[in-house]
């Protein structure tokens, strides 16, 4: 990847102006860590990058960004600029395009992503940010109180970075914090939830959750139930002990997910019925937070005598043949009924057992009756 950087920074070059890989990446590469997002700044305008790069694509032509993909990889470009003011606390009212690295960098968030690195893959630190990086500790560019005002998101950058890098924020970054805290009120909801989602998938979570707390920010990102939450290596299983469905956006897939991991918890992870219903992972997600070592869960799964339906070795037309009924709602009653019996191991799953099961329970129960009046009102 590194190389293939290079050589878009040396076609750039190569067109009489400058380039370097800026920020995260260069961060990243000095500390050892493997980065696959690559973000380059040149003072070549989106009209001069698309010349050399033909097949580029304006990513957002007002920021000035352009988007090139060399060897399958993506590379964000994007022109030196100045920007205005921010109306909105997150966006730029206009962006002047400059020709100086260092005005450049002035305008970033933090001094860790500021530093830079040529095409020949020497460090470039025109902000003296390697010792912030070498000391671990979160820097604004600016004074905190103004980069905050600029963008509220730097607040939630500000508490990722030091999670996800372990590392400390300043003393001044700490104060400014608590005194914008109100401006997230203000920041859309979405971008609250993607920063949240890094912080709380990272291994190093107790410390985000930890600077959340020092920093009186549960109001202001609505996590009351905050102080509930267990470790857990799986966002999902975060989001479920925060109990904020109703507040942060989830897809469909995501509040199912929740919901069977709280049935989960509520009907033990470990039993055969609640493995069979609400399915592995939200049982494994269940059992980490009530601390059940996911072998016990999976060797349970393991274990049970059926994982679906269709492993039960009769189907429908057998009930309905052997019992002399109509299809209908009665056919998944019975399902039910023979799935729990199973799954509580009171019957094997052997047709000729199922089948007299089956018989037992349409006639000794309500279901016979049931049945019969189902069939007067259909009929």
């Amino acid at each position: 990847m590194l190389d293939t950087a290079f050589n878009v920074l040396k076609m750039i070059e190569d067109n009489s102006y400058e380039a370097y890989i800026v920020g995260g990446f260069v961060r990243d590469y000095i500390m050892g860590i493997k980065s696959n997002d690559v973000d380059i700044t040149t003072n070549a305008k989106p009209k001069d990058l698309i010349k050399i790069f033909p097949n580029a694509n304006i990513d957002n032509e007002v920021y000035g960004s352009v988007i090139v993909y060399l060897n399958n990889i993506r590379f964000e470009i994007t022109t030196y600029r100045d920007e205005g003011n921010y109306l909105d606390n997150r966006h730029p009212d206009t962006v002047n395009y400059v020709d100086d690295l260092k005005i450049d960098l002035k305008r970033r968030d933090f001094t860790i992503n500021t530093i830079c690195m040529d095409k020949e893959g020497n460090i470039v630190d025109l902000l003296n940010s390697r010792s912030d990086i070498d000391n671990k500790i979160i820097k604004t560019v600016i004074e905190p109180l103004e980069s905050f005002k600029i963008d509220s998101l730097r607040i939630l950058r500000a508490i990722r970075f030091a999670t996800t890098l372990d590392f400390e924020l300043a003393l001044d970054v700490k104060e400014a914090i608590m005194q914008s805290k109100y401006l997230l009120k203000d920041l859309s909801i979405n971008r609250k939830k993607s920063e949240l989602d890094k912080i709380f998938s990272s291994p190093n979570i107790e410390k985000g959750i930890k600077l959340i707390k020092e920093l009186d920010l549960i109001d202001v990102l609505y996590l009351d139930n905050i102080n509930k939450v267990k470790p857990c290596s799986q966002v999902i299983g975060i989001w479920t002990m925060l109990e904020v469905d109703d507040i942060y956006p989830f897809t469909r897939n995501e509040l199912k997910l929740m919901k069977d991991i709280r049935e989960s918890i509520k009907n033990n992870p470990l039993a055969f019925t609640t493995l069979y219903y609400y399915d592995l992972y939200p049982c494994t997600v269940a059992g980490e937070i009530l601390s059940i070592p996911k072998k016990e869960i999976m060797d349970n799964y393991k274990s049970m005598p059926i994982h679906k339906r269709s492993d039960i070795v009769i189907d429908s037309y057998d009930l309905i043949d052997y019992l002399k009924i109509e299809d209908g709602p009665i056919i998944s009653k019975l399902w039910k009924e023979l799935e729990i019996k199973l799954l509580n191991l009171e019957v094997n799953n052997n047709k000729e057992e199922l089948l007299n099961l089956a018989k037992k329970i349409y006639t000794s129960s309500n279901l016979v009756k049931e049945d019969a009046d189902e069939t007067k009102t259909t009929g």
